[in-house]
């Protein structure tokens, strides 16, 4: 994968090319830039003019995080990302972590976000309960023995992903991830801002789309969302599906999504 040296990160990245509308693509916390394969696949083979940016977020992939970083930072290695590319403007869909960065890419830089597709993501923060449910997942991850954190995996997997044929080769990929620099990602996760009062300040059009099923977010954050949007289309729910609804139901995903891109032309 290429290297765009960004905002002193080494962002990787992915870029299909064409003259066509861009669109920048942010994965999800513990996921990475492949979990997009079945979008941009489609979006290749439907409008092969379609320029489908893909990156690796800090901490995950080929992108290692240098430090301490919030979503803003993230929203702003996703703008420094398109300026390397040359790219002015960009729908920016983002899935979970990737919404919550997309979201504040729309506050800190409205001129560079021309549309959103918002996956399984939300404006607010998870309640304490949950919290403390991902604290203790931390704390095996980077102090747990090598079989308590390859027994938690499954459970993580459960939680993002659900299908558990589609999960098995992402638990292969984490077995191998730095545990003892997972800590700046997660931070990043856990202490984020509510951005929920301000989502009144983004105009843009907006698509939600959201897993039935998703155990890491509530529908009713999905609902909330696409409430607070003024651009918004409204939810698209996603029957059955779980937090990586992009992923595990993209023949649910890809037709609304690829409706939506129309509506902008």
């Amino acid at each position: 994968m290429p290297v765009a040296h960004v905002n002193g990160q080494s962002i990787s990245y992915e870029d299909s090319g064409g003259g066509g509308p861009v669109l920048l693509f942010s994965h999800g916390y513990l996921m990475d830039s492949t979990m997009w394969h079945p979008q941009v696949l489609a979006l290749e083979g439907l409008a092969p003019d379609y320029r489908c940016i893909r990156w690796d977020e800090r901490g995950f992939g080929n992108t290692v995080a240098t430090g301490p970083f919030t979503y803003w930072d993230s929203a702003d290695d996703g703008v420094a990302l398109l300026d390397e590319l040359g790219v002015d403007t960009a729908v920016w869909v983002g899935m979970s972590q990737g919404g919550f960065l997309s979201l504040r890419a729309a506050l800190a830089h409205p001129d560079r976000v021309s549309a959103l597709v918002l996956v399984d993501s939300q404006a607010g923060v998870d309640d304490e309960a949950t919290l403390e449910s991902y604290r203790a997942m931390e704390h095996i991850v980077e102090q747990g023995s090598d079989d308590e954190f390859a027994a938690v995996l499954p459970l993580v997997a459960a939680i993002i992903i659900g299908d558990e044929a589609i999960a098995a080769p992402w638990i292969e990929t984490w077995k191998g991830m730095d545990r003892a620099g997972s800590r700046p990602a997660f931070d990043a996760l856990v202490e984020r801002d509510d951005i929920t009062g301000r989502l009144g300040e983004i105009s843009v059009p907006a698509l939600v789309v959201h897993g039935t099923a998703d155990a890491a977010i509530p529908m009713a954050r999905a609902e909330a969302l696409a409430a607070g949007l003024p651009g918004s289309h409204g939810v698209v729910p996603i029957e059955g599906a779980g937090h990586a609804s992009n992923l595990t139901h993209p023949d649910l995903v890809n037709p609304p999504l690829i409706e939506f891109l129309a509506t902008l032309a």
